[in-house]
């Protein structure tokens, strides 16, 4: 599962829409399984969910799902087990013979995550899937991401909720201003320094300075007496190297009474890599593949 992240503006849903032959790069090319994507023989293995979907209301489930099997080259005698196959991933089998205009906005929104599901295509597209769902659709959107992820489908994932694609992706890409600023697998993007958070007792000038010789990231909070709950904050490359803190303060006589590591969300992370203090991209930095 690939999340494809920006701000705005950014260029996300133009790439996808160049990945779908919807619209054709003015340079460079694009491919999808090695083919340009204009060609129908790439669309075939590919499915498309838009983030607004125009559809013919006047149709009933039914008849809406029967026409893009039939456009995905489904074979008449299957196609009515393939409309039953996708209305139940969606939980929709119920409404399988409702016309699409009583449908809510949410509802309509599982009706195109069914079509871009018929036929069983390698590669599913997904331009804001949950926008229009409630907090129970997204949480079932995301377990059909991570069943069709079990069943070797990829799936590109646009979408503005962070927390959604923390969940759901492998992969990440953060877009800025039309280019990729950031790439790589979700722990090489939000791999870095761990912030930890110390909480102690009877912390002395001499074991603070020993901290601060080792590790100039250190940001004293609460307490000030020797005596005293004293709370502070170091900057380490990783949770290993948090031990180290621990046995400076033992070696110190210092009452060690928590110690909290934070790694960098990726909300931290696409805040760092889309802008600068002075508005600037910072350049591309790119993970294992």
């Amino acid at each position: 599962v690939f999340g494809l992240l920006g701000p705005n503006g950014a260029g996300k849903s133009t790439t996808v829409k160049m990945l779908v032959g919807l619209v054709c790069p003015s340079s460079g090319i694009a491919k999808v399984f090695g083919r340009i994507p204009s060609r129908a023989d790439a669309r075939l293995g590919l499915g498309y969910v838009p983030e607004q979907f125009r559809f013919p209301e006047w149709m009933r489930a039914h008849d809406f799902l029967r026409f893009h099997a039939e456009l995905a080259g489904v074979k008449t005698f299957d196609r009515q087990s393939e409309v039953t196959r996708v209305l139940r991933e969606v939980g929709l089998e119920h409404r399988e013979r409702d016309q699409l205009r009583t449908f809510s906005k949410g509802m309509l929104q599982r009706i195109g995550i069914a079509q871009a599901l018929v036929g069983r295509p390698q590669l599913v597209v997904l331009d804001e899937p949950t926008s229009a769902l409630d907090p129970i659709g997204r949480r079932d959107v995301r377990d059909l991401i991570v069943r069709l992820r079990s069943d070797g489908v990829t799936v590109l994932l646009n979408s503005h909720l962070l927390s959604e694609v923390e969940t759901v992706c492998d992969h990440v890409a953060i877009m800025d201003r039309g280019r990729i600023v950031r790439a790589g697998s979700l722990d090489d993007v939000t791999r870095g320094h761990v912030e930890v958070e110390v909480r102690c007792a009877g912390l002395t000038t001499q074991t603070l300075s020993a901290l601060e010789a080792r590790w100039t990231a250190v940001r004293l909070g609460e307490g000030t007496g020797s005596s005293e709950v004293q709370t502070f904050t170091i900057s380490v490359i990783d949770e290993y190297e948090a031990t180290h803190i621990a046995d400076v303060l033992l070696a110190g006589g210092v009452r060690l009474l928590a110690m909290i590591p934070r790694r960098r969300t990726l909300e931290d992370v696409f805040v760092e890599s889309v802008t600068t203090t002075d508005g600037d991209a910072i350049p591309a930095v790119r993970g294992r593949q």
